[in-house]
């Protein structure tokens, strides 16, 4: 059945096509499968990270942003905008002269080697490797955990049988 463009119009049909068929167009996406097994590769071939490793220290600009934040909501109460601070920040940044970042700098370079040492320890435990008492102590202790809750559900339920 040909229609024309009026009837067509008329009908709802712009194009000759329905909703439903502009819809499934919209929606149908041609992906290429992704190197090495899809997502779940990329997850399985990366380590997790670990909690108790020492994060890196702040640079000199994110020592500067520390304290710039805390002058610049003083200065405008009434800016919520997260973008317009670090804007002003790196405006900021970029006019002070080198004597003027100097203390910054100073600070950044003092978390830097705390950081180092933290990272000497860290890596010293690592090479160690995890220490098979604490391992022993949490699995016992877990056991006995599991034993005490087992044992209050076992009272309960007799009391209930008493009455």
């Amino acid at each position: 059945m040909n229609l024309s463009a009026n009837e067509l119009t008329c009908l709802g049909m712009k194009g000759g096509r329905s909703k439903s068929d502009t819809k499934s167009a919209k929606l149908s996406v041609n992906k290429k499968p992704a190197k090495g097994g899809g997502a779940a590769a990329k997850k399985s071939g990366k380590a997790a990270k670990d909690p108790n490793k020492p994060k890196r220290p702040a640079s000199a600009f994110f020592v500067f942003m520390e304290e710039f934040r805390e002058t610049y909501k003083k200065e405008h109460p009434k800016n919520k905008s997260v973008a317009a601070v670090g804007k002003a920040g790196g405006d900021k940044w970029k006019s002070l002269s080198a004597a003027e970042k100097a203390p910054f700098v100073a600070k950044a370079d003092k978390r830097k080697v705390e950081y180092e040492k933290k990272m000497k320890a860290y890596n010293k435990e690592q090479a160690e490797g995890p220490k098979e008492e604490e391992e022993s102590e949490k699995s016992v202790s877990e056991v006995n955990d599991e034993d005490e809750d087992e044992d209050e559900e076992g009272s309960a339920e007799e009391d209930d049988d008493d009455e």
